[in-house]
């Protein structure tokens, strides 16, 4: 799945007048998050087929003044990080609300059995937010089939370039293991197409055909672990994956392999792949994300040789934010056209978002 309209922030056009009736809409989320994902263009964009309710953005601060009734007419509201969390309390305040816009990825910090109850719809942005995890991570796949990590360390403390260098695969002939093909899985799978490398996926809930149709090798997660050179986890956070990466599983990882997570940090077993880690420093552990974030501050992660810590940057930044914004405006144009939406969320989809 990609997207079908703009990049980085640039539609493809702006919105064009329909047949349809001219929604009240609103912007709930906090105003440095609007400005973010949504700011003047996108604002206006939708106010050409729309009527805007003022002030906006609405943040859960900008909630607790508002007028009784100032929200009963709104029919749509657009959201993003930060937002407010659609309680009972939230949606007695929008009696009229039919469809929510969320400008970006998991739904599941702002919605409740209440939400549900009401059959609103909902899309997301989360194929935007997709793109850059899937550039981060492709990224470190490749400076990891290089074995890059090490020698980078070394020339760094030494002042000097290693006398040897570890047995590097690169990207020929390597092996790559994907452990989930959801929206991002998918994403990196097709990076990975413009490589000479095999790619193997463990998921639970990939069938034959889909397999088939995305050509890719279904294995057990240990086979996963113990064929890879690089093991990238794009899994979402449920009562079943917590925990699920132990220090059992990541035993199976042959020499020299890479672990990336760029996922949910509480997925693995945190003591357990610092245990790993110690006694494993041929292999390299690229993390995004840990649990909690940051790490406490006497964290072996800090410290660790063999691991690559960044502060949660593999999703949107900067100007790939406004690219969920126009996805959801572009959502937004085909609403009022009549049209399905794009990318609609059920409950049940909900719960496998990472």
């Amino acid at each position: 799945m990609t997207l079908s309209g703009s990049l980085c922030g640039h539609p493809t056009s702006l919105l064009e007048s329909s047949a349809q009736p001219r929604p009240t809409v609103a912007f709930l989320l906090p105003p440095d998050m609007f400005e973010l994902i949504y700011g003047q263009e996108c604002t206006e964009a939708i106010a050409a087929q729309a009527r805007v309710i003022t002030p906006h953005p609405l943040g859960p601060a900008q909630l607790s003044s508002l007028a009784p009734g100032a929200l009963a007419d709104v029919e749509a509201v657009f959201t993003g990080w930060n937002s407010p969390l659609f309680d009972e309390s939230l949606l007695q305040q929008l009696p009229r609300l039919r469809t929510v816009f969320h400008g970006a990825g998991s739904i599941r910090p702002y919605v409740t059995d209440a939400f549900w109850r009401r059959n609103i719809a909902i899309t997301t942005a989360a194929i935007a937010n997709a793109i850059p995890v899937a550039e981060y991570t492709l990224g470190a796949i490749l400076l990891s089939l290089k074995q890059a990590w090490r020698p980078s360390r070394q020339t760094r403390e030494t002042r000097a370039f290693p006398n040897s260098l570890p047995a590097v695969k690169g990207a020929c002939g390597a092996t790559i293991g994907l452990v989930s093909l959801g929206l991002i899985g998918q994403e990196v799978l097709k990076r990975l197409r413009s490589f000479d490398v095999e790619v193997i996926v463990y998921d639970p809930y990939l069938t034959t055909a889909r397999s088939a149709e995305f050509e890719v090798e279904s294995v057990s997660m240990v086979e996963l672990m113990a064929r890879s050179d690089v093991v990238s986890l794009h899994s979402p956070l449920n009562t079943e994956t917590q925990g699920f990466i132990t220090g059992e599983l990541l035993a199976h990882l042959k020499p020299g392999a890479t672990f990336i997570n760029t996922a949910r940090g509480a997925i693995v077993n945190e003591p357990e792949l610092i245990a790993f880690l110690r006694n494993r420093p041929d292999v390299q552990a690229i993390l995004d994300v840990t649990s909690p974030e940051p790490p406490p501050a006497d964290s072996p992660l800090y410290d660790l040789p063999n691991v690559f810590l960044t502060p949660h940057i593999a999703g949107s930044l900067g100007q790939e934010c406004r690219r969920m914004g126009w996805t959801m405006v572009e959502e937004f144009d085909r609403h009022q056209r009549g049209e399905p939406l794009q990318y609609p969320l059920s409950r049940e989809r909900a719960l496998q978002q990472t």
